[in-house]
């Protein structure tokens, strides 16, 4: 009983120094009423309980809009149909922002040239295309008695190495900042291809001149084997702005020799060998055919002692000629018996001048 009485004593002592807790400071929020309530379902999304709460939580998680680029706001529908696409983030450095479909030029008259196909493009390379048609190449449309209504587009935004080699430096279309062009086509349906060696010199060489000062990168025909067929424009930026252009203006197909001598034509006349004396005959060892018969030893050396001999071709006159030359002359018997000098002859006598008579 005396524990029993201890222990209770002590519990009652216990229960007197139970801290309680602190009281609600005042900043703190306020309970919701509903969340206090009892049998409420505590299942319940957050959402449902404050709806007012979650278009402002969205608002605030949506990144802000990008502004548009100097480039962008320049770019307006009075020069070129090129709408704005998304950032392109491809493997490696591929891809690059402020991009546009450059969809056609449209020329201070209004008339368009389109971009055949739609080309990708940042904003700056589309904008220096852009000023390239409407200034240059309108102008030369005009000149050519027609209006550039087509250009032709081989290549644009494509991630590869420069000239597609596996390993190589990054191209510029991988960063869509080059164009390549083949030609342009006129309203009256004439094509002008930049690297036929037939089209007048005088156009492509008015084009070459043209981008060559508008573009940091021009590679043509001639530059590296890779553009033989196209002309490659860029704005890649190098050190001590550095430029490149790289087109040489051939003219027409070179000559080059047949590897075989044509074949003779049917019409062409029988050939005419003029005869010559001086020259000895020829004689051609006669053609054999394919399948010989295999001829015994002791027939063929009988054949070849009763088969006589082809008499020698007769000497022409030249040979002749040389012959009787090269033949030395016919020596005479030598006398080495000692000869008598001739005698002297006896000197004529002079006859005694007649003497006249005195007169």
């Amino acid at each position: 009983m005396i524990a029993l009485v201890a222990g209770g004593t002590s519990a009652a002592g216990a229960r007197e120094h139970v801290p309680l807790p602190k009281p609600r400071p005042a900043e703190a929020p306020q309970i919701n009423a509903r969340e206090a309530e009892p049998g409420e379902d505590e299942s319940a999304p957050a959402e449902a309980a404050a709806p007012d709460s979650a278009p402002a939580a969205k608002a605030d998680a949506a990144p802000a809009a990008k502004p548009p680029s100097e480039c962008r706001l320049a770019l307006t529908e009075q020069i070129a149909i090129a709408p704005s696409i998304p950032d392109i983030t491809g493997p490696g450095a591929c891809g690059g922002p402020d991009l546009v479909r450059l969809e056609a030029v449209v020329l201070p008259d209004g008339r368009r040239v389109s971009v055949s196909p739609a080309a990708t493009l940042r904003c700056g390379m589309a904008r220096a295309i852009a000023d390239w048609v409407r200034a240059d190449i309108a102008p030369l449309g005009a000149s050519l008695g027609s209006r550039v209504a087509d250009l032709d587009n081989f290549d644009s935004y494509e991630c590869r190495g420069r000239n597609r080699v596996r390993g190589a430096k990054l191209s510029e279309h991988g960063r869509a900042n080059a164009l390549d062009v083949r030609g342009i086509k006129l309203a009256d349906g004439r094509m002008i291809s930049l690297t036929d060696r037939d089209a007048p010199r005088a156009t492509r060489e008015t084009v070459m001149q043209s981008v060559c000062a508008r573009f940091t990168t021009v590679l043509g025909p001639g530059s590296d084997g890779y553009h033989e067929d196209h002309i490659h424009l860029d704005l890649a930026e190098r050190r001590g702005g550095y430029r490149m252009c790289q087109w040489a203006l051939y003219e027409g197909l070179p000559n080059i020799a047949p590897a075989m001598p044509l074949p003779r034509p049917a019409e062409a006349p029988p050939r005419e060998v003029a005869a010559d004396e001086e020259r000895a005959p020829q004689q051609t060892a006669p053609s054999q055919p394919e399948a010989v018969e295999q001829v015994p030893a002791e027939e063929a050396e009988r054949e070849q002692s009763e088969t006589p001999s082809p008499p020698p071709p007769k000497p022409t006159k030249r040979a002749k000629a040389k012959a009787a030359a090269a033949k030395p002359a016919a020596s005479k018997p030598i006398d080495l018996k000692p000869q008598a000098a001739p005698a002297a002859k006896p000197a004529a006598r002079s006859k005694p001048a007649p003497t006249r008579p005195p007169a």
